[in-house]
């Protein structure tokens, strides 16, 4: 039999072994719907870049990938025009004006959003569209924030807009080992809200750190109870379909890079027109007024996406959007799903049979070992023969010597962290209040030994192009950690 990959001596992605013809053919016995044929020209005629530098990229959540054809398509469009800023009544200012809205157009027909029912408004990225309703949102006294525990940290911010204004602000849990919402305590604080001030509920359709998919059932319930509800799809929107006329979030959140790689710095905040009604903007900004006067010392907003896009948009980069969704579009967005799904559910199988020679687990998993609502993120963390845990640091600079790309830390969601490594409001409430700041290596100093796991993981995720290839050669990688000591 061949052996394992070491990854502490391999410099580079070894050639596939003997073993993977076989492994190659059990999953296409396995998963019968798993069109290898169509992914592979997709990978020779818009991924090409992958297999010729030997990369294996397993960091979709962190951002997907983009194709050469979206690249030709825009820089075709950009080379063959001449466009100007939009706030303006030119000829060239018409002509973006009309490639910004075809944007704005497109991304309500890819979500299925009715335009009178929806608002899209560009902004940086999910976090500016966060901080948008953050600051926006007309918290007071006697209102609610409630969010829960599996959060991006850009929606815990949102928590200190609230408090300041005097709102209350309370976290739902998630349950370990699977991270799911504890429902009954969800239903419990959800019931507190009051008609006489507003109340905002904010979760993710996806957790970017265990992969669990969220009931998207909470949102009506929490609608009928009063709530306003904010959805973060940052995570979800790359491979799963949000139809916004089945759902009806009051704001959805997300970024286009995490969907089709290109452009980075465009983000969206999808809007009901009636919760964009109650947002009070506490400043104003070029583009966002219809009038403004210094002597007079007042503005009026204009109505609508226009009150909420400072400055000016990313106008040369917008015509990007539209090609990107048509890409995803043309791809088939159930097709890239179940793929995501077959890999997902593969590799977690196969990372869970792992064992050393004395019979202890190598991998501990994050979230759910199935593939029942959720998506293709796989957190675990790596453990030695004795039960120790292989710093998932170390883990990173093995992999990125045999050039496989994944990710590792607290991936910016702290409470799903601390719920699934154990650490408790005690542990953590000394690290909060001192004088000096913080650090992320003296917050693992400061919790060294609380818990078995420390503060951090190991995450993979599987995307739009990732292949069997790329799965079975990460798994061959975990291999290289089995009976070694950390």
């Amino acid at each position: 039999m061949t052996s394992p990959i070491r990854p502490s001596v391999s410099s580079a992605i070894p050639a596939l072994d003997a073993r993977y013809k076989e492994a190659l053919a059990a999953f296409e016995r396995d998963y019968p719907q798993f069109d290898l044929a169509a992914l592979e020209r997709l990978r020779a005629e818009e991924y090409a870049r992958l297999d010729a530098q030997g990369h294996v990229y397993l960091d979709y959540t962190g951002g997907g990938l983009y194709a050469e054809s979206q690249l030709a398509q825009h820089q075709a469009l950009l080379r063959e025009n001449v466009f100007g800023n939009p706030h303006s009544g030119n000829p060239t200012s018409l002509a973006m004006t009309r490639l910004v809205e075809r944007a704005r157009a497109s991304v309500l027909a890819f979500f299925n959003a009715d335009p009178a029912e929806y608002a899209v408004i560009f902004t940086q990225n999910a976090s500016g569209a966060l901080k948008l309703v953050g600051e926006s949102y007309p918290f007071g006294p006697g209102g609610h924030y409630l969010l829960t525990f599996d959060n991006h940290n850009s929606v815990n911010g949102i928590r200190e807009f609230a408090r300041a204004k005097g709102a209350a602000v309370a976290y739902a849990p998630v349950l370990p080992p699977e991270l799911r919402i504890d429902e009954t305590r969800l239903a419990d604080l959800l019931s507190q809200a009051r008609p006489a001030a507003p109340h905002l509920f904010a979760y993710p359709a996806q957790s970017n750190f265990s992969g669990v998919q969220h009931d998207l059932a909470w949102i009506a319930r929490a609608q009928a109870l009063g709530w306003d509800v904010l959805l973060d799809a940052a995570a979800f929107a790359p491979t799963n379909r949000l139809d916004l006329r089945q759902v009806h979030p009051d704001f959805v959140t997300l970024s286009f890079y995490k969907i089709f790689g290109y452009p980075t710095g465009v983000g969206a905040l999808i809007a009901r027109r009636e919760a964009l009604g109650k947002l009070r903007r506490p400043w104003f900004a070029g583009g966002t007024i219809t009038i403004a006067s210094v002597q007079g010392d007042g503005y009026y907003l204009q109505e609508g996406e226009a009150g909420f896009e400072d400055g000016t948009v990313d106008y040369l980069n917008l015509p990007a959007v539209e090609i990107g969704l048509r890409h995803i579009a043309n791809l088939g967005l159930d097709t890239i799903h179940a793929r995501v799904i077959c890999l997902t559910d593969w590799l977690l199988r196969h990372l869970l049979t792992l064992r050393h020679a004395n019979g202890m687990p190598l991998i501990h998993l994050y979230g759910p070992a199935g593939t029942a609502q959720r998506g293709g993120t796989v957190t675990i963390n790596f453990y030695d023969l004795d039960g120790k845990l292989f710093d998932y640091r170390e883990v990173e600079a093995q992999a990125n010597r045999v050039s496989i790309s994944l990710r590792t830390g607290c991936f910016c969601n702290p409470g799903a962290g601390e719920k699934a490594h154990g650490l408790t409001e005690a542990d953590l409430a000394e690290c909060f209040h001192k004088e000096e700041r913080m650090t992320f290596e003296s917050f693992i100093t400061a919790m060294s030994g609380k818990v078995k796991d420390a503060v951090g993981a190991v995450r993979v995720s599987v995307g739009l192009a990732t292949n069997f290839a790329d799965v079975y050669r990460l798994l061959r990688f975990a291999e290289g950690f089995l009976d070694r000591h950390a």
